[in-house]
């Protein structure tokens, strides 16, 4: 059975959810694969009303629930004037309103030009920061293609944690020679600056990204995975004994300071995504913005909104991608829940043979109708869902 520390001391499950995707960046980072763009320009008049024609063209299809979280992610959206998120977030309260204590998430970059717009942004009423700092050391922080120093980033979170009600930061181990002393010591240096939620990921080598170009040119080797796993233990470890258990995978967080944003997620609610490239869920229907700037906001301008596809998931597709996603965090996945609410069979979700396996190994725990990933298993945790997962969803 999951350990009690593991279960999250709230219930309520902020299923209304808003994503804004801001795509542009100051340089693209070589590990980053994620539908970011640099530019000389952006022509901040015409792109705040495309923002706000999108958000009523959802509202009048998802309106009547209020918002629990808006996160405005990329990108780069701490490069938005604070002006601009304000008036976004003006125009989300009248279409939707939002629910008391509602998380207002963005991301930033802690370079110091940015954190300069820190106080601005919480004026304008964002509430949780999330920044990029990636490493503590100098030669890393290079090597990553990041534009802010060491000194830099920390005087960059100390800006944030006078600004913001709640900050995380993100840090990227498991770098080409990373060491376990080398890394210990830049985990608690992190642990050390007391925020409440750290998201901590291994480097991993995406495709299409200039690093992946960079390893087929034998520019430098991934770190091998035995040493990342042990890393991955020792991160484990560390965050606990500080009171920042993994709730996900990559994310710790002190009790009651989760993302629910991501939870909402992570838990399979919809979630409105507008701006290019964002993915939505909407009653049963997924959505996909135009990737390209340029493409996304002629598309806004023509018909109102920049959505490239829209499509019905089937229920078995929804299970599959429901238990892909919720097995990654700590507190599992409820499976009879998930089978009443996607009226697919309780039997047809989980191979139960392949779940008694992987049990039996210490890989997979499970009290009464809920089962999840063992800290053992979190690691492996890319094997173990294909085979843990039903294939009748698979091929669905």
């Amino acid at each position: 059975r999951p350990p009690r520390s593991t279960l999250f001391p709230y219930t309520t499950l902020f299923r209304s959810a808003l994503y804004i995707h801001w795509p542009f960046c100051l340089a693209k980072c070589p590990y980053c694969d994620f539908n970011s763009h640099v530019r000389e320009s952006v022509d901040l008049a015409r792109w705040q009303a495309a923002l706000l024609s999108e958000m009523r063209f959802e509202a009048e299809l998802a309106g009547g629930e209020p918002l629990g979280s808006i996160f405005f992610g990329g990108g780069t959206p701490s490069l938005m004037p604070p002006a601009l998120v304000e008036a976004l977030l003006c125009e989300g309260d009248l279409l939707w309103g939002f629910e008391p204590g509602i998380e207002i998430t963005l991301e930033a970059n802690p370079c110091s030009v940015e954190a300069a717009s820190f106080a601005a942004l919480a004026q304008a009423g964002v509430n949780r920061v999330s920044l990029g700092m990636q490493s503590f050391d100098d030669a890393a922080l290079r090597f990553l293609g990041r534009l802010h120093d060491a000194q830099e980033g920390l005087r960059a979170i100390e800006i944030a944690l006078k600004a913001f009600d709640r900050v995380s930061f993100d840090l990227i181990y498991a770098r080409p020679d990373h060491t376990m002393e080398s890394w210990r010591s830049e985990l608690q240096r992190a642990l050390d600056i007391g925020t409440g939620h750290l998201s901590l990921y291994q480097l991993t080598i995406e495709p299409g990204t200039r690093f992946a170009s960079m390893v087929r040119r034998g520019e430098f080797l991934p770190l091998d995975d035995d040493t990342g796993a042990d890393l991955f233990a020792l991160t484990q470890d560390m965050t606990s004994a500080a009171g920042l258990p993994a709730y996900e995978i990559s994310n710790h967080a002190r009790r009651g300071e989760e993302s629910r944003h991501n939870l909402t997620y992570w838990r399979y609610h919809d979630y409105i995504g507008i701006g290019p490239g964002a993915h939505g869920r909407r009653g049963g229907m997924a959505t996909q913005r135009h990737k390209k700037p340029e493409n996304w906001i002629a598309a806004v301008e023509a018909r109102g909104s920049g959505c490239q596809s829209e499509r019905p998931i089937a229920a078995p597709e929804q299970a599959a991608e429901a238990l892909l996603m919720g097995l990654r965090l700590a507190e599992g996945m409820d499976l009879a829940g998930l089978s009443a609410r996607l009226a697919v069979e309780r039997g047809k979700l989980i191979d139960t043979e392949e779940l008694a396996r992987l049990a039996e190994l210490g890989l997979i725990w499970s009290h009464g109708e809920r089962i999840g990933v063992t800290a053992q298993g979190m690691p492996l945790l890319d094997a173990i869902l294909p085979r843990l997962v039903h294939d009748d969803l698979v091929e669905a």
